[in-house]
């Protein structure tokens, strides 16, 4: 097991615990010094830092279980590890010291913007620098991009435009019956991605852009043969690790959201960083995965980070945000704002016509990035 208790990991569980356990037993003092300009900049810092540790290892782990599963499984164990941080991240900022409704809506759409449009157009821009074009599996990033305009539709764009409770949010019976569907529509979409059309989200060979249905039998990407003698306690001891790396994170996200909460009062900042910042923190690693995986000439691998996590994101935490306001009587505002939605139909618009059925080019990843760019300068100058 000396693969998988390497140096850095043990390193990394032993400062994640640590800061994890001190918190535990000390927060409520340390609470005290949050107003304090320096001092509660470095606690927030150092609660930051750490889970930030922690989720590159959430990350590490999971892209390890990736490799041993195989595509699609694989992509699919990454995706949900991290969006399982950003419920509970978003759970915090629910529960923190300032009413926070729109953290579930903030989140989502920051993550739509960050993948859909700064990631997404660092791994076409680049990987169209290196490569000149690439190619992907064209009808695997079509349903993506259909899963992607249904549920984001249904879950951010129709609060706006029903009667319910006005201002964006759902009657109790709609918020059940909204999240029922986009759990029963994201369910069917795994169980066809995971047996009879997994063949639509793997590279097919070069100079094609879909793998025919006929050949899904003869698929080669299956999990790759691993050399140790005990391959499943190889797995199940990479799993524990995992909830290991996740558990911190548990522990520590109600100081974080104290901490922003503190913060963006205090500077009078966007309220709208808060779910910006949980997207940064839990789409870091992969992001950074995604675009190594461009650069890899792995195009398909990088949009099934990317796209697929966004599904992940929408198709669980909306339904999670749902139900935890539901049962803790919490305010949950799903409803885009105009130039929000501006943003997202734009976004949803150039990523169909960037996937169309052919190979990137080098310019579409400068339009995602200027989209991503133009979503920065709203959230400081709406």
């Amino acid at each position: 097991m000396n693969h998988i208790f390497t140096r850095n990991t043990i390193y990394r569980l032993l400062y994640i615990w640590a800061i994890a356990i001190a918190f535990m037993f000390f927060g409520k003092q340390l609470e005290g010094f949050y107003t304090e300009p320096l001092l509660g900049i470095g606690i927030f810092l150092l609660v930051l830092f750490t889970i930030i540790i922690a989720a590159f290892g959430v990350v590490k782990e999971a892209d390890e279980l990736a490799h041993q599963l195989g595509e699609p499984y694989g992509t699919l164990i990454l995706t949900l590890s991290i969006v399982s941080i950003e419920v509970i991240l978003i759970a915090a900022m629910m529960f923190g010291p300032e009413e926070n409704p729109t953290i579930g809506k903030d989140s989502i759409f920051s993550v739509m913007m960050i993948i859909m449009n700064l990631v997404m157009g660092l791994c076409i821009l680049l990987g169209a620098l290196k490569y000149g074009e690439q190619e992907y599996n064209a009808q695997g990033t079509s349903t993506y991009l259909s899963m992607i305009m249904m549920l984001g539709g249904i879950s951010l764009l129709l609060p706006n435009f029903i009667q319910g409770k006005g201002n964006g949010e759902f009657m109790y019976s709609q918020a059940v019956i909204i999240a029922s569907l986009v759990v029963l529509l994201y369910g069917v979409f795994l169980a066809f991605q995971m047996k009879g059309y997994k063949h639509l989200y793997i590279q097919p060979e070069p100079g094609k852009l879909a793998i025919p249905f006929a050949d899904r039998s003869r698929i080669g990407q299956v999990a790759p043969e691993i050399k140790t003698a005990n391959r499943g306690s190889e797995i199940l001891v990479r799993s524990i690790v995992l909830i290991a790396m996740i558990l911190p994170i548990v522990l520590l996200s109600h100081n974080l959201a104290t901490l922003v909460d503190y913060g963006i009062k205090a500077a009078d900042l966007p309220p709208m960083l808060g779910g910006v910042l949980i997207a940064i923190i839990v789409f870091t690693p992969e992001s950074m995965t995604a675009v190594r995986a461009a650069l890899n000439n792995e195009f398909q691998r990088a949009i099934n980070l990317c796209q697929g996590a966004f599904v992940s994101t929408v198709g669980l935490t909306v339904p999670a945000v749902l139900i935890i306001g539901l049962i803790a009587g919490k305010t949950v505002l799903f409803g885009l704002t105009a130039s929000e939605t501006i943003l997202f139909i734009i976004t949803l618009i150039l990523s169909f016509l960037t996937f169309n059925g052919r190979r990137t080019t080098a310019i579409a990843g400068v339009m995602h990035l200027l989209l991503f760019a133009v979503f920065v300068m709203l959230l400081f100058i709406p």
